[in-house]
């Protein structure tokens, strides 16, 4: 049995201002960016110091910014399922330690993704850059709902030394190497290529586009063209400063494309990262990085939302958000359907579009099994946090407010007690080995030959 949202989906679009939904279209297409490893002030509209970044700076001065969106784990694996599932890693067995390409751990195929819930809505449905959720045929995204694959099946730092060769592959098929710093810097080109590529080819019908980059997660591998922008004199990391500078680009050139094909006001597009920055990335104000207890720089993504004449321009949302809202939440917009499966998302579709007015019907914010935020406090391994007024977490309320630590604590470990009560095992791929051999790898060419030979996937 499954719980239909088209009706509610097209209520809700029917029951929006007039002029918030002038030549929009009831169904929208969906693009995700995904980037990896960005840190909540990386982009220009989030307090950037660094980084120029007009396109996404643009998107949010016509669509609305969301300061207070969450992932729904702290690494690239379990968030990601989080993404694809709408539910907390752990629920699903996605907890934990990343899949590797030499392990069997990957996301179980009986699993209901977004990508199949827009694709049983009618929706051409694909998926271009880094999946990280099971490397081997049967685990990849065709296995998952999506249509057309481009991408890595891991991350870009398994590459060398005692991981097997790193493919680059369409659909369930290697056709190059990332073998290369070469290679490593054309990741992020090869995505949009193949994602412009894509909504070109399903101008015509609903599409759902999601674009996982690889970058900005180590190695730092920068485009040449992009590094000769640095400016001269800059002391940071430069390939990291050219790959941010280089998602802009491509986001640039997507949205270009919207308005170019006139899909601007039929398409919704979503920016974010997977988790929290690196060292090299930009934090403030918050406190935290990628790795170790998350705070709020580890698992606070900064989120823009743009659909031209439904998404309200030039607004800032302190709703909470995360990112296993998402499935419902495009659900709803979408007219997909969601399967008797136990998520953890609700549909956050009306704070979309009218989020001055909306109250989010999103409540507490779970951290990982180890915290929980309900309104303004937060509860992190015994630690408490205001963070109305103390968003680097930096006074540690607890001694002061032991009532509101033994509350918080009795409803985390509820919430806790009642995954695990229903929760489902991840897959284990058999037999596991990797998709691509050392031996195989001689017979592939070099990611950068293959595009040089047929310039875009």
């Amino acid at each position: 049995m499954r719980l239909c949202f088209g009706m509610c989906g097209l209520l809700l679009l029917m029951s929006l201002p007039v002029a918030g939904r002038a030549e929009t279209s009831p169904r929208p297409n969906v693009i995700i960016f995904f980037v990896d490893d960005m840190g909540f002030a990386d982009i220009g509209s989030f307090g950037s110091r660094r980084h120029r970044t007009p396109c996404l700076d643009r998107m949010a001065a016509e669509g609305t910014r969301f300061t207070q969106f969450y992932n729904g784990s702290t690494a690239c694996s379990p968030s990601r399922s989080s993404l694809m599932t709408g539910c907390y890693a752990s629920r699903i067995g996605m907890d934990g330690r990343v899949c590797f390409p030499n392990e069997p751990k990957a996301l179980n195929p009986l699993e209901y993704t977004v990508a199949e819930v827009l694709k049983d809505a009618g929706y051409s449905t694909g998926i271009f850059g880094k999946w990280h959720l099971g490397h081997l045929p049967g685990y990849l995204p065709p296995t998952h709902g999506f249509d057309e694959y481009w991408g890595i099946p891991y991350s870009n730092d398994m590459w060398r030394g005692r991981y097997p060769p790193l493919p680059f592959i369409h659909n369930n098929e290697p056709v190059a190497i990332v073998a290369e710093g070469e290679d490593q810097a054309l990741l992020t080109r090869a995505f949009t290529n193949a994602a412009l590529s894509f909504i070109r080819k399903n101008s015509q019908r609903p599409f759902f586009a999601c674009v996982p980059f690889s970058a900005v997660h180590a190695p730092h591998f920068g485009h040449p063209d992009f590094l000769a922008r640095v400016e001269k004199g800059f002391r940071g990391n430069k390939a990291y400063k050219a790959q941010v500078e280089e998602i802009d680009a491509c986001v640039g050139e997507v949205v270009s494309l919207l308005r170019e094909l006139k899909l601007d006001r039929k398409t919704l597009v979503l920016f974010m990262s997977d988790n929290g920055g690196i060292r090299e990335s930009e934090i403030q104000p918050l406190r935290g990085w990628k790795g170790g207890p998350p705070y709020e720089g580890h698992m606070r993504t900064p989120l823009l939302t743009w659909w031209p004449g439904t998404i309200p321009a030039g607004k800032v949302c302190d709703g909470f958000g995360c990112t296993v809202d998402l499935l419902p939440t495009l659900a709803t917009f979408c007219g997909g359907t969601l399967s008797e499966h136990k998520i953890d998302g609700v549909d956050l579709s009306a704070m979309f579009c009218d989020p001055e007015h909306t109250e989010s019907p999103r409540r507490r914010i779970y951290y990982k099994g180890v915290g929980l935020r309900e309104g303004q406090w937060k509860l992190l391994s015994g630690e408490l946090y205001d963070l109305a007024v103390d968003i680097g977490e930096q006074a540690n309320l607890a001694a002061k407010h032991p009532d509101i630590v033994k509350s918080l604590g009795k409803k985390l470990e509820v919430l806790k007690k009642s995954i695990d009560k229903d929760s489902r095992p991840n897959a284990r791929m058999k037999p596991c080995g990797p998709l691509v051999s050392m031996e195989d790898a001689k017979g592939l060419p070099r990611l950068a030959e293959w595009m040089a030979d047929r310039k875009s996937p």
